[in-house]
């Protein structure tokens, strides 16, 4: 806010009997405008952490380190495909060729529980599960499916973008 200073400077009649004129000085008091800038900073601050983009971590291996591994058991195993209309076909514990269970679930409480019921089946260090998208899955389905994973805490998965022409065969009979 802008103060007149009305003290001192002019007056009556001096010496040579002339009046003087009261001279004002200008004080502005910037407090309001500190404020503001205090205001302004703090908002940005805040908006500017608050709109960073949140994205999932994805631990994949390096490329250049070789890792002898075993065989994984295929009794050790769950596999997921991810089909069309959010529906999910997992069998456990054989392979396609094999003629195991395909069943069919939902996202949410139905994958989680078929998730944990199979790790505590086989133990949470052997328990693999292998993903398979298929061609009429979405990349929502992908991300679901790995939000599954991270909810679930299960450590040991992979990413498979093809289908072997025996899973083809068994989804395919599945739906019919």
């Amino acid at each position: 806010m802008a103060d007149i200073d009305s003290g001192g400077g002019g007056g009556g009649k001096h010496k040579g009997g002339k009046v003087r004129s009261k001279k004002g000085s200008t004080r502005v008091d910037m407090t309001p405008m500190v404020d503001l800038g205090f205001l302004l900073i703090t908002f940005f601050i805040l908006a500017s952490t608050l709109s960073k983009p949140s994205s999932m971590t994805l631990n994949v291996p390096d490329k250049t380190e070789k890792v002898e591994t075993e065989p994984i058991k295929a009794s050790k195993v769950m596999t997921i495909f991810l089909g069309k209309e959010n529906q999910i076909h997992y069998i456990f514990g054989k392979a396609a060729n094999e003629d195991p269970e395909l069943k069919t679930v939902q996202y949410g409480p139905e994958i989680r529980n078929a998730l944990q019921e199979n790790k505590r089946k086989i133990g949470e260090k052997d328990f693999v599960v292998v993903i398979k998208p298929t061609k009429e899955s979405t990349y929502k389905n992908l991300v679901d499916m790995l939000d599954e994973m991270a909810i679930t805490k299960t450590k040991r998965y992979a990413l498979v973008d093809q289908l072997t022409p025996d899973e083809n065969k068994l989804i395919a009979d599945k739906i019919k």
